[in-house]
């Protein structure tokens, strides 16, 4: 036998432990639960579900997966046997709050079982997301203006909130949209640190400490933007008017999308040691459009070098490519929803495909994405369902 280097023999190692993984990755699961989140003011009895074929795109009704009051939105645990909804309303148990219920679900039929109700302790929760470990949700209240902390106890159930912060800071200058805080969005940051808040009342990302192991949230007067934000703790700060509503990240943690929906535009923040300055602004709109409209939605292919949008009132999906590094944004073009205010998409776990919720005209559509160019077309059968607005994927049995 021939000498080989060690070089050679450590790289033919690696590469043989990661066989299996990359084995996996290509022959992974092709059936999913897609769960849809609705306002029920109308035809809608709460969360429906469909079987996802990821190959074909094959949308199969499930039906009503859980009956529950105004499930805007929904997220689901690691594990995938829990599934947690925000119940969007201004009053719960005489409290000036909506709630949050816990589900089990089941992976075979799709079907979720209640498993309790609490308190969001803010009005009309309209976000919900789990701390990195997963031993806590957290949530956004918009017309409250607060977000809260609730532990996620050890069979799936939500105990009362351990931590409840009122945002605060300079309001933006509309006076109708921007009259209060408006928490919209939460979520952790990627070592669980900090719990990042876009606020629409504020024009802020409002960046708060998190203690992982209490589930505490505390203003972190030791740090400041280098936007000099108008706040007496650590945030980003948006050009007034802007409307913060949902947020998205490069897969390395250096930039920051932020999506105005009072402005449709995409903010670009760059990440400097967690301290974010902004770098670009751009618009989701054609240049030539003059309707009203607001956008929705925001997601970063799972490529990283393409990032989407929605906007209602143009009712359309603008297409981004991100330039890897600069981060920078540009406008590749939009393409028609099929449908009346597109209020949330979801990419698929391959990223082969997006699906568009359109709440007004009460349908799913469906797009293929290029996987060069970025691209939408429009595959596939529209699907029926009364006012979606939140699309989570889960693996199938």
């Amino acid at each position: 036998m021939k000498n080989v280097s060690p070089i050679v023999l450590v790289l033919g190692l690696n590469l043989f432990l990661l066989l299996p993984l990359f084995v996996r990755a290509q022959t992974g699961p092709k059936q999913y639960i897609l769960y849809v989140g609705t306002y029920t003011t109308g035809n809608s009895k709460g969360i429906y579900a469909y079987r996802y074929n990821s190959e074909s795109g094959e949308l199969q009704p499930l039906g009503l997966a859980a009956a529950t009051e105004n499930p805007s939105f929904l997220a689901s645990d690691k594990a995938n046997e829990h599934l947690f909804a925000v119940n969007e309303t201004t009053k719960y148990q005489g409290q000036s709050s909506g709630g949050v219920t816990a589900f089990s679900l089941d992976r075979k039929t799709g079907k979720l079982t209640q498993l309790n109700q609490v308190a969001s302790r803010g009005a009309d929760p309209c976000y919900v997301s789990l701390d990195r470990s997963g031993k806590y949700l957290l949530v956004a209240n918009y017309t409250g203006g607060t977000v809260s902390v609730l532990p996620v106890l050890a069979d799936g159930r939500l105990g009362e909130a351990v931590s409840v912060e009122k945002d605060r800071g300079t309001l933006g200058p509309n006076k109708e949209r921007q009259d209060s805080p408006h928490a919209h969005w939460i979520e952790a940051s990627a070592r669980n640190r900090f719990v990042y808040v876009a606020d629409l009342g504020l024009d802020q990302v409002l960046i708060y400490k998190f203690d992982g192991e209490k589930g505490q949230l505390s203003r972190d007067q030791s740090r400041s933007s280098k936007n000099k934000a108008a706040t007496d703790f650590f945030s980003a700060t948006l050009a007034p008017g802007t409307g913060p509503r949902h947020i998205a990240f490069s897969s390395d943690g250096k930039f920051m999308y932020v999506l105005g929906e009072m402005n449709a535009t995409v903010t670009v923040f760059a990440n400097d040691n967690e301290t974010y300055h902004s770098i670009q602004q751009i618009s989701s709109l054609p240049a030539d459009f003059s309707g009203e409209n607001t956008a929705a939605e925001i997601a970063m292919h799972p490529s990283g070098k393409f990032l989407y949008t929605s906007n209602r009132g143009a009712d359309s999906i603008a297409e981004f490519s991100v330039d890897p590094a600069s981060g920078k944004l540009t406008l590749l073009g939009d393409i028609s929803t099929f449908g009346k205010t597109p209020r949330h998409f979801a990419i698929d776990p391959t990223g082969t495909r997006l699906l568009v919720a359109n709440e007004d005209t009460g349908n799913i559509v469906e797009y293929s994405i290029d996987s060069a160019t970025g691209k939408l077309t429009r595959v596939g059968k529209m699907v029926s369902v009364p006012s979606p607005v939140c699309l989570i994927f889960v693996p199938a049995e």
